[in-house]
């Protein structure tokens, strides 16, 4: 059995899970489908391709350098979140919250973001 914890950027525990071969995806796809208030997470380098983060509660995550290629962040609270570095190749990102995200060097490459809420401060090199 692995614990893995998600902690937020005060480092306080926000998330725990404990499963045979745990890893970072299969935590946090537990925390989303339980509904956790995931705000401020600290994800960096996560490995999260093919996560089903759906309905996601990520306002100001650091997901700086996180590889998101194929994961299905549809209508996700990305607001505020950095994303700089992250790879978001053929991600869905239909009708996710990225107000304010920072997406700067961040791979987009078929990223779907019809309905996204890109509107305000979205820094970005890329889009």
């Amino acid at each position: 059995m692995k614990t893995i914890e998600i902690k937020d950027r005060n480092d306080k525990v926000i998330f725990t899970h404990t499963c045979e071969n745990n890893t970072i995806k299969i935590t946090l796809e537990k925390a989303v489908s339980e509904d956790a208030d995931l705000t401020g997470a600290i994800l960096l380098d996560a490995n999260l391709r093919d996560a089903w983060l759906r309905d996601a509660k990520l306002e100001g995550a650091n997901l700086t350098g996180a590889d998101l290629e194929g994961a299905y962040l549809r209508e996700a609270n990305l607001k505020g979140a950095d994303l700089t570095n992250a790879n978001l190749t053929g991600a869905d990102l239909m009708d996710a919250w990225i107000r304010g995200a920072d997406l700067r060097d961040a791979d987009l490459t078929g990223a779907d973001l019809r309905g996204a809420w890109l509107r305000g401060r979205v820094t970005t090199t890329n889009l």
